[in-house]
């Protein structure tokens, strides 16, 4: 591992991010450095710049896949090699918020008779009924589901949140019956 990757990990593990936000800031810095075939210290303010025009325009990446790849950028430099003045080669960007797209009731049947398996269709049921991450549905226990108030309690959520989300009676239900 070069010392350049070490001290970013380092940082990145002062501030406890995620092991998600690493790898994808590690790739981000990674991918920088194997465009230009030179170390990531090496590049300078104006290939910066050319490099998120070369991801926006040549390899047409959604905004939300720049906006992660310019943080770990920008996080290298100004966190990790303390060089403030590459964060301004970087403009900040907003991601349009998009309102999820709702599936019909016939979609869902689809969706929920697409298995066999009545544990995989009750992990689906689940992530679509109370609106969980897979990761989120993966670290539920019994423990987690509040009948009496119709809550799931979520621990470790995105960005290490805890957050209770509603829970139908038909779910309810269902997994009771399982």
């Amino acid at each position: 591992m070069t010392p350049l990757r070490e001290k970013m990990i380092e940082e990145m593990q002062l501030r406890r991010f995620s092991e998600n936000t690493q790898e994808s800031y590690i790739r981000s810095v990674t991918g920088l450095a194997n465009h230009y075939r030179v170390s990531s210290d090496k590049i300078s303010q104006n290939q910066l710049r050319d490099y998120v025009l070369f991801l926006t325009n040549e390899r047409s990446l959604k905004w939300a896949t720049i906006n992660t790849m310019t943080a770990g950028i920008r996080f290298f430099y100004t966190e990790a090699l303390r060089r403030k003045d590459m964060s301004l080669a970087i403009p900040p960007r907003k991601t349009p918020r998009r309102l999820p797209e709702i599936l019909s009731r016939e979609e869902l049947i689809l969706l929920f008779e697409s298995t066999a398996n009545l544990k995989h269709k009750l992990v689906l049921m689940t992530v679509y009924g109370c609106g969980l991450r897979v990761s989120e549905v993966t670290g539920l226990k019994v423990a987690d589901i509040d009948s009496s108030r119709m809550m799931v309690r979520v621990e470790g959520g995105k960005g290490d949140k805890d957050r209770y989300t509603i829970l139908s009676a038909r779910l309810l239900s269902e997994l009771r019956s399982y």
